[in-house]
């Protein structure tokens, strides 16, 4: 019998090396891996078309998706976690001198509102400068992975034929959240960024998760036991990078493996921890911003999120 061959995306980084070089290799089952360049495409192409069996997909875009009825779940596997202090830049001839200062200005966002990366640094916005996000309007630079979402009336779309760069360095936009912008006039909102990411760590245990693993609902239907499996050979991997971490033994490290390590060595803790215990923190805060955002109309269940098998499971 010819073993189950899951149609997998998920870009090579440290945590899944072990699996794309096929140092870990599950029983029973094989990933059949996808190379996107892009990998927003991938998490659009899985939002609309159901391209993939197992897709890694930005945390926000999966909670719209799921309020929408899309037919993948979920698996508390967090391939990709971040600081977002430094995604914020803005136009320093624009008279602002406090983030407080964006309230009553337009200010882009790369690609669609829905985006994790914007959710996360809006939530900054609010809870750390007391930023008021309804009194600013956000100028999307793309539409949104989910079609049915539908933004509140303080988001619009940028202009064709327009770019962020080109509108914050004109100072049309007072700043953009996602994408620098390589410009004379343009600056980063929050001052010692990196340094501000880590502090917030330290003080209120700012530790955002931006991407996890879907795998379709027909495939969870079918084999009971797959949600499980697949956790368990994504953690083994992850072990393996993490293990290289503490041994300060990884090679050539780019800026994420750095992180890691200093996260590591911030907490004394896994960098990378899968399960929904120890992130329940993280998705409680990010679903709550959602709702206050209006991506959700309103919070579901930390559990209703990820299949039913991985529950208790933690690694």
């Amino acid at each position: 019998m010819t073993p189950l061959q899951l149609r997998t995306v998920t870009r090579t980084q440290g945590n899944n090396q072990a699996l794309k070089d096929g140092t870990v290799r599950p029983q029973g089952f094989g990933f059949a891996f996808e190379e996107v360049p892009v990998l927003v495409h991938a998490f659009r192409r899985m939002v609309r078309e159901l391209e993939y069996d197992v897709c890694e997909m930005a945390v926000t875009t999966y909670l719209c998706a799921k309020a929408h009825g899309k037919r993948f779940t979920a698996l508390p596997i967090f391939l990709v976690r971040g600081f977002h202090h430094g995604v914020i830049f803005y136009n320093t001839t624009a008279g602002i001198s406090h983030p407080k200062d964006l309230e009553g200005r337009r200010v882009g966002v790369n690609r669609g509102y829905t985006v994790t990366t914007g959710v996360w640094a809006r939530a900054i916005l609010q809870d750390e400068y007391g930023v008021d996000l309804r009194r600013v309007t956000w100028v999307r630079s793309d539409e949104e992975h989910v079609v049915e979402y539908r933004p509140p009336a303080n988001v619009v779309s940028m202009d064709p034929g327009t770019s962020l760069d080109e509108l914050l360095g004109a100072g049309d936009l007072a700043a953009v959240v996602g994408t620098k912008v390589d410009h004379p006039d343009v600056a980063p909102l929050i001052p010692h960024a990196a340094q501000a990411g880590f502090d917030a760590l330290r003080r209120r245990g700012l530790y955002p998760i931006n991407h996890l693993v879907v795998v379709r609902d027909d495939l969870l239907d079918a084999h009971p036991g797959l949600a499980r499996e697949i956790c368990e050979v994504f953690a083994a991997a992850k072990d393996r990078y993490v293990q290289r971490l503490r041994a300060d033994a990884i090679e050539d490290p780019s800026p994420t493996d750095l992180m890691y390590r200093r996260v590591l060595e911030t907490t004394g803790e896994d960098p990378l921890p899968y399960g929904i215990a120890a992130n329940r923190p993280m998705l409680d805060l990010l679903i709550g911003h959602a709702v206050t955002q209006q991506i959700l109309e309103r919070p579901p269940a930390v559990e209703d999120l990820f299949a039913k098998s991985t529950h208790d499971w933690t690694a």
